[in-house]
């Protein structure tokens, strides 16, 4: 399929939040003639399916998922198609809002319209060369003022977050209106079985539960497991429907002949259905704001050059080859390269590095990052959605997308377990009703030792108790539970431990976790700046020689600077007053202390001012940069005095978070920005395993996969910048430190609060463990399942002992999962608890 007869159509589809739900979205896209490739990503709900011209519209794909059993709360790219957001703050009814809508549809190429005066906005998807500011003067000549336009692209971040937190909404207020009424049905169960028959018992259970089990409770999951059942395919839903209708209706019977209530039960699998609903929800990490998050990092507004004047425009009008002044402080707007000037440029939001890097004429800048000192011109290279900043934003989405997630071991069973149930119930119902006197000796023989036996029952009543025994007994409460409850426990011991967890995916896939990537910066290292030596020329005082340079750079506000002038004082060295101070560009400082006139900088910058003595410091200089520092040299009235080194340093943690690692059997790999002599400095200091540096964050995310395709899908990551982002979405595991950018906190599935590199080993114990409890949940509760079928069929498992068993193995579960929090609070996690 060529790109020029291809479009591509994206839907949001909430429900879909596992492999084997987008499994099923994916078979039954792919029955549609014209339907390409489908890309489905589980981490922000959406499906891409690219399509031919003559292939079906938005509209029909939606139709489709719909009928499979899942909403879909947006289509946007219908083949060629934008959505364009009003915001209009005086359309506050429902007339104005008509008002609205009859302008828009005179435009040709408005395709539909949405409006809502709840929030004021205006969703209209349009075709063709209509835009924005067409849409917007047509409103405002209806007379409403448009506060903002956006397209799909600006708002794609926020829109995302706002339907998920829609789904998380929705997920909590169902949840509450089943838990409150089957609590009470609870509350009056336990004295009407066990002390005196409450009157009008089985009515009042009956009211209670019909909202729980038909209206804004259950509705959504009759409805979906109705779509899945008409579409052929089975979803989880199906099994919470025929666990929970069932036992209701023939609960109703109890009103024209006498028999056990069978209501309370339909209440209660529905409210633990809602109930890991709403777990699920709550655990779902929303990628959606790491997105979001970069988007607001780039400058708002450019200074440019236009006929010899400097005017201010938006920098989305920003085109290449316009010139740009940036002065001191300023944000770049967008990618370019220095035409004039020279300065230094804080380039941590890109690389991670803390150190600013020198910029002249004919280097390369990128967008966002920071100007220190010097003015300098830049001719714009790239703008728009070809800047360094979107790429990393493209480079999210795309590793989220092809990230494969492990599948939850419940949902690879719903498939064949739904249909296998539904033919086991039907068979024991048929068989009963057909072969009764053949398998009342059955009942003969389970009466002698179980008292809810009762072989004189009518052939009827045999049959359709062992058909609902067999609905109930398979109700996938148990398994339901199983994930969620460990998960939920996992993630708080790891809360109380600085180790947040934002996805059950981590905790599944850490365990098997082979290889170990660090960033350096932030990471390893502190992240900024500080004096390490400083080392005096024969026959000159250390102290005068950090006196010196102390004091000249306690007037700049450079990084180094600062440093240097932290580091002085550390060692008890007091600054003194400075006069005559200048900056000699981006390569050095000078000023006058006392009678003695003082250069600092680089080297280049002392030999152009005639500085004698430089080749004494020539092999302590070789030695410091050879271990990674930044060096400059300290001179005096013409004479060099000496040299003084900074350098990012080790976290004190780092060698023993590393030692750790090895003890689990890791390779640790480091991979950064920095240059290779820096990055081996570190790497012999910490031991590290392997070492990759110079790597930009594209480089990053085709380490990480290199790593992959090596190691097979076993590979985490650490980082804490910006630059990190991409690479910890395309790890199987990312994990972030939480004193590190938002935007890797984000884009991570595991974040370290305290920023302590001993956390990853402590999260690994704990990932560990949690998965342990995780398979012995669903050992448990699938096992339960197994062995009960049989005994139901063949009637021997009274409904309600049913019940009583599916209450208790949803408990045990809980139970079990509880006891790794008892366990943790006990113990340091040691091995591979399970």
């Amino acid at each position: 399929m060529s790109d020029s007869t291809a479009n591509k159509i994206t839907l949001t589809v909430p429900g879909m939040g596992s492999d084997h739900c987008a499994g099923i979205v994916r078979k039954t896209l792919q029955r549609l003639d014209g339907v390409g490739e489908i890309e489905t990503n589980i981490a922000n709900h959406r499906v891409s399916v690219t399509i031919d011209d003559d292939g079906p519209d938005g509209e029909t794909l939606k139709g489709a998922v719909e009928g499979a059993g899942y909403d879909v709360a947006a289509v946007s790219g219908d083949s060629g198609k934008q959505q364009i957001r009003l915001t209009v703050p005086g359309m506050g009814s429902d007339h104005c809002a008509g008002i609205v809508r009859k302008t828009l549809e005179r435009l040709s190429g408005v395709e539909s319209i949405d409006t809502n005066i709840a929030n004021h906005r205006v969703s209209v998807t349009v075709s063709g060369d209509l835009d924005g500011d067409t849409l917007k003067s047509a409103v405002e000549g209806a007379g409403y003022d448009v506060a903002a336009v956006q397209s799909d692209e600006a708002e794609e971040g926020e829109s995302d977050a706002e339907i998920e937190e829609a789904y998380l909404s929705q997920a909590r207020k169902r949840l509450w209106i089943a838990g409150v009424p089957t609590t009470l049905i609870m509350l009056l169960m336990m004295p009407h079985m066990f002390w005196q028959p409450l009157p009008g018992y089985l009515a009042i259970v009956a009211l209670l539960a019909f909202p729980v089990v038909f209206l804004y409770g259950g509705a959504a999951t009759h409805k979906s497991s109705w779509r899945s059942l008409k579409n052929g395919t089975f979803n989880m839903d199906v099994l919470i429907s025929m666990g929970s209708l069932p036992p209701y209706l023939i609960g109703l019977i109890g009103f024209v002949y006498p028999m056990t209530s069978f209501i309370e039960m339909a209440a209660t699998i529905m409210t633990f259905h809602l109930l890991g609903r709403y777990l699920e929800a709550l655990a779902k990490g929303r990628a959606s704001q790491a997105i979001r998050r970069l988007l607001t990092l780039g400058a708002k507004t450019a200074r440019v050059e236009r006929d010899g004047e400097e005017v201010e425009v938006a920098v989305k009008e920003l085109a290449p080859g316009d010139i740009m002044v940036v002065r001191p402080g300023d944000k770049i707007p967008t990618d370019g390269e220095v035409v004039e000037g020279e300065s230094h440029i804080d380039e941590s939001i890109a690389t991670g590095e803390s150190i600013p890097v020198y910029k002249s004429s004919g280097d390369s800048v990128i967008g966002a990052t920071i100007n220190k000192e010097g003015r300098l011109r830049v001719k714009a290279t790239r703008v728009g959605g070809d800047t360094f900043l979107s790429q990393v934003v493209k480079l999210i989405d795309q590793a989220q997308g092809s990230r494969v997630p492990i599948q939850e071991f419940a949902d690879r069973m719903t498939g064949r377990f739904v249909p296998a149930v539904l033919a086991i119930s039907l068979a024991s119902l048929v068989a009963w009703a057909v072969f009764p006197d053949a398998l009342r000796p059955i009942l003969d023989w389970g009466a002698t030792f179980l008292p809810w036996v009762n072989p004189e029952a009518a052939t009827p009543i045999l049959a359709i108790l062992a058909a609902i025994a067999v609905l109930v007994i398979a109700c996938p409460c148990a398994l339901g539970l199983a994930t969620p409850t460990a998960l939920m426990v996992g993630s708080g011991i790891g809360a109380e431990r600085g180790i947040l967890i934002r996805s059950g995916e981590a905790i599944q896939t850490f365990k098997d976790v082979k290889v170990m990537v660090l960033d350096k910066t932030g990471t390893i290292t502190r992240g900024e700046p500080t004096l390490t030596e400083a080392v005096a020329a024969d026959g000159v005082d250390e102290t005068r020689l950090l006196t010196l340079a102390a004091s000249v750079e306690n007037a700049s506000e450079h990084p180094i600077a600062r440093a240097i002038v932290d580091g002085a004082k550390q060692r008890d060295v007091k600054p003194g007053e400075v006069s005559e101070f200048r900056s000699t560009g981006a390569r050095g400082v000078s000023g006058k202390v006392g009678e003695e006139t003082v250069l600092i900088g680089n080297r280049r910058l002392l030999e152009e001012e005639g500085v004698q003595g430089l080749e004494s410091l020539d092999d302590a200089m070789s030695e410091l940069e050879g271990k990674g520092r930044s060096v400059v040299i300290v001179a005096a009235d013409g004479q060099a005095l000496g040299l003084v080194a900074v350098a990012d340093t080790l976290k004190e943690e780092s060698i023993e978070a590393i030692r750790g690692m090895h003890a689990l059997g890791l390779h640790v790999v480091m991979i950064t920005g920095d240059n290779e002599r820096a990055a081996r400095a570190v790497a012999v200091e910490v031991g590290i395993d392997e070492v990759q540096a110079g790597v930009l964050p594209e480089g990053k995310v085709d380490a990480i996969r290199a790593l992959q395709e090596k190691h097979g899908n076993h590979v985490a990551m650490v980082g804490d910048g910006i630059n990190d982002a991409p690479a910890l979405t395309q790890a199987n595991v990312g994990i972030a430190i939480g004193a590190g950018a938002d935007v890797a906190i984000e884009a991570a599935d595991v974040t370290l609060v305290s920023g302590e590199l001993t956390g990853v080993v402590d999260a690994m114990h704990l990932s560990r463990a949690t998965y342990g409890k995780i398979v012995q949940n669903l050992i448990w509760a699938s096992g339960y399942n197994i062995a009960a079928i049989p005994i139901a069929a063949l009637g021997l498992l009274h409904p309600m002992i049913g019940v009583i068993a599916m209450t208790a193995s949803s408990l045990s579960v809980i139970g079990n999962s509880l006891l790794l929090k008892r366990r943790f609070t006990r113990e340091t996690p040691q091995g591979d608890a399970q």
